[in-house]
């Protein structure tokens, strides 16, 4: 299956008792040609890729993340846990070679902001649209254009990066440390240039990387927002209440930049494509968050300045293009009208 999961050049496999087996492509669930599963059949199969270790941490927790390599076909991330008192397992493919910008369509600002000395980077988006696969690729270029010591905390490691012009330091949690809270604590010892933390989950963590980022760190993330500017709200929201002024001061002076992305479907159907929005620091912005007004920037997107930059403008540029179709353009838009409204500057409003 994990083999279909490629030739059909899906992005994950679902197995569950009582469920067809099914890969999810383009964002799309379809059934392989198979029959339901039993509660013992899934649970036969999955165990039998994972370690003693392994086994027990799924039976102790009742969900287990994890990185399996299948020889000869590929790495793949991996996630099983408990429903209806019996196993389900979501298993994702990590390509062995970070791809480029160009197959990615990161824009070139994204390199420029990799080459900091200092400051916090986040990568957001809902689960499936390529914040990982984004993340990787900035750590590589990274690892290529600068000579740094750069740290990752990731759950479970997905790309494995070599040694170029930096030293790659990659950590796994529940292997080499315990918890991205731990990971973190002690990190500041290994004297990291460059962090990167592969989610930012949870208070610890998120008051970890702030501390990093003021104290002459550059911090590399991904969080789980729905646009640009939600990522500041979730952010200060993981702060109890009497933290939340001194979380904005600390985040309006350490935030460079949040790249928020989306993947569509293509317009000729093979594949898909990033649309992207971009909040990067500046004195407007900085001002925005220490006041606890970051919604307010939403409004500043439509302005077209240069730090904001709404999703609904790359939407607009890729339906003008003709790389997307206007109703799959229109699922992903912050707002309807602005988007209509500049197809119709770009002649391309049907």
């Amino acid at each position: 299956m994990l083999t279909v999961l490629l030739s059909w050049k899906g992005q994950d496999l679902h197995l569950s008792a009582g469920a067809i087996p099914s890969i999810r492509v383009d964002n799309e669930i379809r059934r392989l040609n198979l029959p339901v599963l039993k509660p013992a059949e899934v649970e036969q199969m999955i165990y039998a890729i994972l370690t003693p270790e392994q086994r027990r941490a799924f039976q102790e927790n009742l969900e287990l993340d994890f990185a399996f390599s299948l020889h000869g076909v590929g790495r793949f991330r991996c996630n099983l846990y408990r429903q209806r008192n019996s196993i389900a397992f979501t298993a994702r493919h990590v390509s062995e070679q970070v791809p480029s910008a160009a197959d990615l369509g990161i824009p070139d600002f994204l390199h420029d902001f990799g080459l900091k000395n200092q400051g916090l980077i986040l990568i957001t988006g809902p689960n499936g649209h390529g914040k990982s696969t984004t993340l990787a690729w900035l750590v590589d270029a990274i690892n290529r254009d600068r000579r740094a010591n750069i740290i990752t905390i990731e759950d479970p490691v997905e790309f494995t990066h070599r040694h170029k012009n930096s030293n790659v330091n990659q950590r796994e949690v529940g292997t080499d440390t315990l918890s991205f809270a731990d990971g973190l604590r002690h990190i500041f010892r290994q004297n990291p240039d460059v962090i990167v933390i592969g989610e930012l989950r949870d208070y610890a963590s998120i008051s970890i990387a702030l501390t990093a980022a003021e104290t002459g760190h550059l911090v590399l993330g991904t969080l789980h927002s729905l646009n640009a500017t939600a990522a500041v709200d979730r952010i200060v929201d993981s702060f109890p209440a009497n933290q939340q002024p001194q979380i904005r001061a600390q985040l309006a002076e350490s935030l460079l930049l949040v790249f928020s992305q989306r993947l569509l479907k293509r317009a000729n159907g093979s594949g898909r494509v990033l649309a992207w929005e971009k909040m990067a620091t500046s004195l407007r912005v900085r001002n925005a968050i220490r006041e606890g007004k970051a919604h307010q920037l939403r409004g500043m997107m439509q302005a077209n300045v240069d730090e904001l930059v709404s999703i609904d403008w790359t939407l607009a540029d890729m339906v003008a293009a003709g790389k997307v179709k206007y109703e799959e353009a229109v699922k992903f838009a912050d707002n309807l009208t602005y988007l209509n409204e500049l197809l119709k500057v770009r002649g391309a409003f049907k």
